[in-house]
């Protein structure tokens, strides 16, 4: 990304790391060097709505995921009885407390609160990792997907919540958004069965980024990303990463790209290879079996070093 003579972000990032298996045309984008007149400011600034009472540690690693993603600054908006433990996470980033019911989830009232700085502040919204399910959440992702002015990267509970929306009542966001489904929250989102996913998996997922204009990061072995016009297949990762909180690290990861200036599908498609690439890195490392999704973190540096950060 570069800055314009009137001083706004403008991506300039390079294409030609390795082609996708699924489409040749495609890609892995390269991140332009950071220019030297660059500040905190110039690299987007990042809102992670994410977190419940026991699940802190999804904040934590979305929102390291997020710097190390390379975001000038990271917000996190998290339940108020968490906000200590979110906090001591990770000097790095900035929290906020939000409203929560007496299960330490969300409530209601936190959606004037979330849109407000989601408006006023952030350059892109990740909302869902550990969140939970409770009964305010389908309302919450209504008004986030509704009142959004900056892009979106939806994963964890915030699609479960968004599964019980009709889906003909978001069809039409003025925002790109970003949807990071493993497959039985996909099998949720399409209202289709396992197997359904498991014997039609690419068709399905370019049907459903077709019909609902999103950018789809189905997860699994061969990651696949599209937007119902390209699709991707990812080739880095390895199955040492089926383990609890990588997911949250891709979300925060992929927040960071599209806050940088990098539109939704590059985003992604960088995402996703890099995520992918640091978990083949501590798997050399630690062994597929001892590898937890902080490890991740560790060798995110590295992976990015590869594509040009």
């Amino acid at each position: 990304m570069s800055i314009s003579a009137d001083g706004k972000r403008v991506k300039s990032y390079n294409f030609s790391v390795s082609q996708s298996s699924a489409d040749p045309s495609i890609t892995i984008p390269r991140l332009s060097p950071r220019v030297k007149d660059s500040h905190k400011g110039t690299y987007g600034r990042a809102l992670i709505v994410a977190g419940s009472r026991g699940m802190s540690g999804a904040a934590v690693l979305c929102g390291s995921a997020c710097l190390r993603g390379g975001a000038g600054l990271v917000q996190l908006a998290v339940p108020g009885e968490i906000l200590s433990i979110v906090a001591s996470g990770n000097p790095c980033y900035m929290t906020t407390p939000l409203s929560q019911d007496m299960r330490g989830q969300l409530r209601s009232s936190a959606i004037d609160e979330l849109t407000s700085i989601a408006k006023d502040w952030a350059d892109v919204v990740a909302i869902g990792p550990g969140l939970g399910q409770s009964e305010a959440m389908p309302g919450i992702i209504a008004a986030m997907v509704e009142r959004a002015v900056t892009p979106l990267v939806i994963d964890a509970d915030g699609l479960n919540a968004l599964a019980h929306l009709n889906p003909a009542t978001w069809q039409s966001h003025r925002v790109p958004i970003v949807l990071t489904p493993h497959p039985g929250e996909f099998a949720r989102l399409t209202r289709r069965s396992s197997d359904e996913i498991r014997s039609q998996r690419e068709e399905l997922a370019v049907q459903y980024a077709a019909s609902q204009n999103v950018v789809l990061v189905l997860k699994g072995h061969g990651t696949l990303v599209t937007n119902g016009k390209k699709t991707h297949v990812n080739p880095t990762g390895n199955p040492g990463m089926a383990t609890g909180g990588t997911g949250d690290v891709l979300t925060g990861l992929i927040a960071a790209l599209i806050g940088q200036g990098i539109e939704a599908f590059d985003a992604a498609v960088l995402g996703t290879w890099v995520h992918g690439r640091a978990g083949d890195l501590a798997a050399d490392h630690f062994g597929q079996t001892a590898l937890i999704a902080s490890d991740l973190l560790t060798y995110l540096p590295a992976a990015l070093r590869e594509v040009g950060g």
